[in-house]
């Protein structure tokens, strides 16, 4: 019986040979954006003085977590050593899974319904339960090295979502499986606060021929305060690009920043040396916002499915390269649809109009 065609995709194409994939590329994925950029000049959608004047600006990528209540994080926390201990053949006195995911269930309608004390009382059926499960693991694998060794990071991550509060300072988990997200705050109305790690992004400012495109694009774990990685950033768009950048326009985000050259960049709502050129393209600061948009909608910036800070950082390049790509796409069907229009008059006997693609302006 010849295998089905679902069965042939999980042979060709499977979790490991992407986890391959992913370390033989390392660091080189910057050279899959720098081709992309290529293709766009070499095509005519993107001209050499395009990369002179650049936006930067900073959004957030988020990850693929659900909002980090302490409820859910503390039912996480006791599924995920569970699994765990089911997977390395430790025998735990109770797992407590089916009292863990009730009391969950009710902490969420009690806070919802406004009844916090019976909502805390949960929450402390689920610390203590969880507390259980912690003590009862160390005894059990004490003196096993092997074991001890698998168990050191998630039970320290459990033990850290046990003991942190609402409000403290400092760092917090939130979520089980993947530590590395943090909560950024950009003042947004409809979020307030998102959850994932932080991204720059740097377009061109002026509309070159294919329209907008992304020159550079990096993760930025740890939260940084955007003036501060703005000469990085600018560092390597030029060693990306091969092309020295003029000026760089950046939001009110980018005060105090520190670049070797600080009068090349300008920030929005400045008015000391901005007139002429430099105040039209100062106005075109805000057009990366649609940009930053279309990556999260069209792409996949808007949600980060990928394992770890490196499939951060693998995201957001490839989010990048996926929109110069769409680009440079629809530059070339209106570049067949002017020449088979163009075909088409002379063929009708009509005089093809002097503009667009087949002239010289």
């Amino acid at each position: 019986m010849p295998p089905t065609s679902s069965a042939l995709l999980k042979i060709i194409i499977s979790l490991s040979d992407l986890s391959h994939w992913r370390k033989r590329l390392g660091d080189k994925l910057e050279l899959l954006l720098a081709e992309s950029l290529r293709v766009a000049h070499d095509t005519g959608a993107l001209r050499p003085r395009d990369l002179k004047r650049v936006t930067v600006d900073t959004t957030v990528q988020p990850k693929a977590i659900t909002f980090p209540t302490d409820a859910k994080l503390l039912h996480a926390a006791i599924e995920g050593l569970n699994r765990l201990v089911r997977k390395h053949g430790v025998q735990l006195r109770q797992s407590y899974r089916r009292i863990a995911e009730r009391a969950a269930m009710m902490a969420a309608r009690y806070a919802h319904a406004k009844q916090f004390k019976r909502h805390q009382r949960q929450l402390r059926l689920l610390k203590s339960r969880l507390g259980r499960i912690i003590r009862d693991i160390r005894r059990k694998i004490e003196g096993r090295p092997e074991l001890e060794a698998v168990f050191e990071a998630p039970l320290a991550r459990a033990s850290q979502i046990r003991s942190q509060q609402q409000r403290q300072r400092g760092w917090k988990l939130y979520s089980f499986h993947a530590p590395e997200v943090e909560c950024i705050g950009k003042g947004k109305a409809s979020a307030p606060y998102e959850f994932g790690v932080k991204a720059s992004i740097v377009t061109t400012n002026g509309r070159a021929p294919g329209g907008q495109f992304v020159l550079h694009a990096r993760s930025l774990p740890g939260n940084p305060y955007d003036g501060h990685t703005l000469g990085s950033i600018i560092e390597a768009t030029e060693k990306l690009t091969g092309c020295a950048i003029e000026r760089a326009y950046v939001d009110k985000g980018y005060r105090g920043h520190t670049t070797e050259r600080p009068r090349r960049v300008f920030i929005s709502g400045q008015k000391r040396g901005v007139f002429g050129a430099i105040e039209r393209e100062l106005r075109r600061r805000s057009a990366i916002e649609p940009i930053i948009g279309h990556m999260k909608s069209d792409g996949h910036l808007g949600r980060c499915h990928l394992k770890g800070r490196d499939g951060d950082a693998i995201n957001v390049i490839l989010t990048a390269v996926g929109h110069n790509l769409r680009r440079v796409l629809a530059w070339l069907r209106d570049l067949l649809a002017s020449i088979l229009i163009a075909l088409w008059r002379s063929a009708a006997g009509h005089p093809a109009r002097q503009t667009g693609f087949l002239t010289d302006d």
